[in-house]
Parts: C-alpha cells; structure tokens; sequence
C-alpha cells in the first residue's frame, strides 16, 4: 500500500476551497429557493361550489365577490338585470386582481386602468385579451361556478 503525502499547504487549500464553497451555496441555495415556487398541492379544478349564496352578492356594496377557482381566483357579478356573471378576477394585462365598478358598470383593473364589460371583452387599456367567463349555475341557495368546456 502506498502512502500519499498531503503537504500543510495542499491542506490549507483543501480546508479553504471547501470553506469557500459551502459558504457561496450557503448564500445561493436560499435564493434559488425563493426565486422557484413551490409545488402546489391544490388540483386545477373544473368546478366549485360557492361558499356564498346570491344575496350575500347583493348585499354587498359593489354587488360582488371574489372566490378561489382552483389555484386563481375569480369574480362574481350581480348584473343591474339581476343576472350573475362569473369571470376569471386576473387581469390578462399584469395579473392583478379586477373589481367590480358599479358606478361605471365595468369590471376594472386598478394597477393600469384596464376595463371590461360585464362579459369579460376589452373595453380599453392596455389587456391584450378578454378575462375567462365561467358558467354559472344556481341550485336553490347554492351557486355552482364551472369552467367552459371547447
């Protein structure tokens, strides 16, 4: 058996270049973690059921709610005719979330001034495309939400 000679200076080296490699991935794992989303263990959902009922919609001063589709979020509208629009609540502009202008009679993204009609389509801003319409179905009290189907 051979004996291999480490010398004081390969030492030093070797101690130091492991120093300075668990010190960069001691700064840098923490950052690529936060910079990779975590999995998400919510299924994309075709359907949900609403934990509110029609007049709670109405009752509300913007005669509208917010509700979690799956891993987004969505909106629901009580129209001045008494109908209820249901529609994706991310702008297709930057992602941020729409509201509802009674007022104006428009759903209105307040990040870049984006504006909808009650039906989703662009009425003018900057959205490149039409917010996703759900159907909605009402059983009695409860208020079914789905996604439509091409």
């Amino acid at each position: 058996m051979q004996e291999k000679n480490v010398s004081r200076r390969g030492f030093i080296k070797w101690i130091t270049g492991g120093g300075i490699v668990a010190f960069l991935a001691s700064v840098f794992f923490p950052v690529v973690k936060f910079i990779i989303p975590p999995e998400s263990g919510e299924a994309n959902v075709s359907q949900v059921k609403l934990p509110f009922g029609r007049a709670e919609i109405e009752a509300e001063a913007k005669k509208s709610k917010t509700f979690k589709f799956g891993r987004s979020l969505g909106i629901i509208v009580a129209t001045p005719e008494g109908e209820l629009k249901a529609l994706a609540a991310a702008c297709t502009h930057l992602d941020c979330t729409v509201q509802h202008r009674p007022d104006l009679g428009i759903i209105w993204c307040s990040c870049h001034n984006g504006r909808y009609d009650l039906n989703g389509n662009n009425i003018s801003g900057p959205p490149p495309k039409p917010l996703e319409q759900y159907i909605v179905n009402e059983v009695g009290d409860e208020i079914f939400v789905a996604r439509e189907t091409s």
